[in-house]
């Protein structure tokens, strides 16, 4: 059987949907006959919501079940007397044999397993340890104009400078919270290494080549982009098409172009101008 209801709303729509919430019908369960419109009134005076009548179709009630009548015979006999028989007294039983009960078989005993010998613990790596700088060395003067810009930024780090080879010096920098002091993408990092180069080949002889560390942040990027660089040609092979990198310092450039330089089909060169310079790496027809 149909039933309506009547709602209001500031909108039209609103009234729907306040007679939907009410019912707990969808729009399709129901139809809808607008009775007038909202009307804003002025100044916010005399403002009238929106009024719908909302038609749905609601389930007719279950008619209940006749009540079954008792007949007039049916009231007028009475009913028979039920009498109980006395119960019979209870026979005891004879007693049952019982059977032997099987014995059962003793459990085997089980071979102690053999016990899997336990790992062995790798002993943890010693901090490495550096030879002190000789007096008037340059790894003294590196290490002296380090120290003395980590002061100035604030970081308690130490520098440690030793020669590699082809006047090259590799300086660990050690110490607490050296994130700040690697930087993003090693920002700061690059900054340190810049400054010391600059001010350490201005004061000697020739040209001497500083490489800046600190927890092994050097190796792991190269590792990070030797594998980022196989990715992306592996995209450009499968797409056919270039791909630009972001941007990355000389040195980083020069990791993605030996890392590609041996791949079929694929060719890289660098655009731009610093410190924006980027790789591209494009497909070989």
């Amino acid at each position: 059987m149909e039933k309506t209801i009547i709602t209001t709303g500031k909108t039209i729509d609103l009234a729907i949907e306040a007679a939907l919430q009410q019912l707990g019908l969808d729009r399709d369960s129901v139809s809808v006959q607008v009775l007038s419109q909202a009307k804003p009134g002025f100044l916010g005076f005399g403002a009238t919501p929106a009024r719908v009548q909302v038609t749905y179709e609601a389930p007719d009630a279950a008619p209940e079940a006749p009540k079954s009548a008792l007949t007039s015979a049916s009231r007028s006999k009475p009913k028979p007397t039920y009498i109980a028989p006395k119960p019979e007294e209870p026979k005891p039983a004879a007693p049952k044999a019982e059977a032997p009960k099987a014995e059962k078989p003793a459990p085997k005993k089980e071979a102690p397993k053999a016990e899997k010998p336990a790992p062995k613990k790798e002993a943890p790596k010693a901090p490495k340890t550096y030879a002190p700088a000789e007096v008037g060395s340059t790894e003294e003067k590196i290490e002296t104009f380090i120290k003395g810009l980590l002061e100035h930024m604030g970081s308690t780090a130490v520098p440690h400078a030793e020669k590699a080879e082809n006047d090259t010096y590799n300086v660990d920098l050690v110490g607490e919270d050296l994130g700040f002091l690697i930087g993003r993408r090693g920002d700061t990092l690059d900054a340190i290494q810049h400054l010391a180069n600059y001010s350490i080949n201005r004061g000697i002889s020739g040209h001497i080549r500083i490489n800046v560390d600190a927890e092994q942040y050097r190796q792991k990027r190269e590792e990070s982009l030797r594998r980022y660089a196989q990715k992306k040609a592996q995209q450009v092979l499968k797409a056919h098409r270039r791909t630009t990198l972001e941007p990355m310092n000389a040195y980083e450039r020069h990791l993605i172009h030996a890392a590609l330089q041996d791949m079929d089909r694929i060719t890289t060169y660098s655009v731009g101008t610093e410190p924006n310079r980027r790789v591209v790496i494009e497909y070989v027809r």
